[in-house]
């Protein structure tokens, strides 16, 4: 266990609170959000060994780099922040007399066989995906979803890898001209694309649960912790909803995967306010009823941007798929705990 006197040596302590045991509540928050880092961290480090500052696999860094020559460098930044977050949470929870997060049992889904992957456990599944583009309309639409709107998905993007599965289908020596010209490439190129798209939904995600996790907390220190890490995904959304748009966009639009026929059309013909590209920041939506639209993070109700919510979005994109059912006991028991929180006045 980590002493509390050391834990915040190289940052700004807290008077008095930190040496304090958390109350319920908190701990149960900053324990779900822990486990959500620790998921987190293991998809992006997936995604780090293959098209990271290093990665391993020469095709997939050409066509994320197709998206954006910076690709690598958000990858691997993106990884690293996540990785501070869970084991900052943990750290805390100890320091505060709270049980730390640990995943590790569960660390059993398969690695990709293609060239960079690391042939280790995970947490997560990359390999076939179906992924909630439905951000990219909302935050473009005057509707928000905590009053009952719905939005219309950008692309569909159903059972597609988000990254490289063998190095059979995608030679990690295959060139990536744009267009792509040829099936591999078209392949390779709609994958990267793909995980263009699960960047945003990822942190567009985080950004709403930790507006909807900071509604309950109590303790002034934890509240610090949650809107200063919240602040951090809303950041990550901000890239990846600008870096993603190149998929959909000219010269790159019209990608059709040679093997599942998922299309990335260009959204910006005929374009319009749902659709265009460069449309990244957040429009006015209904926010608090009787009072002038207001441009905000949504959701952020524990019905839609909860913990429980979290756990069933990532379910639905498939992120867990071959998971045990403990694992989902477990991640599940997390985020019921942390959604009955409530703030102590």
């Amino acid at each position: 266990m980590l002493p509390a006197g050391g834990l915040l040596a190289t940052g700004v302590k807290a008077a008095g609170s930190s040496a304090q045991r958390l109350n319920s509540g908190d701990a149960a928050i900053l324990r779900f959000l822990a486990a959500a880092e620790i998921i987190e961290v293991d998809l992006w480090q997936q995604y780090n060994e293959l098209g990271g500052v290093d990665g391993g696999n020469a095709a997939y860094v050409a066509a994320l780099q197709n998206l954006d020559g910076d690709m690598q460098q958000y990858i691997t930044d993106n990884t690293d922040d996540e990785a501070s977050h869970a084991a900052f949470l943990n750290a805390y929870l100890m320091s505060r007399g709270a049980e730390p997060v640990n995943l590790d049992e569960f660390r059993k889904l398969p690695s990709s066989k293609a060239a960079g992957a690391k042939q280790i456990g995970r947490l997560t599944n990359l390999r076939k995906l179906v992924v909630d583009t439905s951000f990219y309309t909302r935050y473009r639409s005057g509707a928000n979803p905590d009053l009952g709107a719905t939005a219309r998905q950008a692309v569909n993007i159903v059972n597609e890898p988000a990254i490289p599965l063998n190095d059979t289908e995608t030679p990690p020596d295959t060139d990536q001209p744009v267009p792509p010209t040829t099936a591999s490439a078209r392949r390779m190129q709609a994958i990267a694309n793909t995980a263009a798209f699960h960047f945003g939904y990822i942190e567009q995600g985080g950004a709403s649960l930790y507006a909807s996790m900071s509604l309950k907390v109590t303790d002034p220190e934890v509240l610090r912790i949650v809107v200063s890490i919240g602040g951090v995904e809303v950041d990550h959304f901000s890239v990846w909803h600008d870096k993603l748009g190149n998929a959909v966009s000219q010269p790159l639009a019209g990608v059709v995967d040679p093997m599942s026929g998922v299309t990335f059309p260009d959204l910006n013909n005929p374009g319009g306010e749902l659709a265009q590209t460069n449309k990244i920041f957040p429009e006015p939506t209904r926010f608090i009823e009787g009072l002038p639209l207001v441009s905000v993070i949504r959701p952020s109700t524990t019905a839609n941007a909860g913990a429980v919510a979290t756990i069933k979005s990532f379910t639905a994109d498939l992120l867990f798929d071959g998971q045990s059912k403990e694992f989902f006991a477990r991640v599940m028991a997390l985020a019921e705990a942390a959604d009955a929180a409530k703030r102590r006045v």
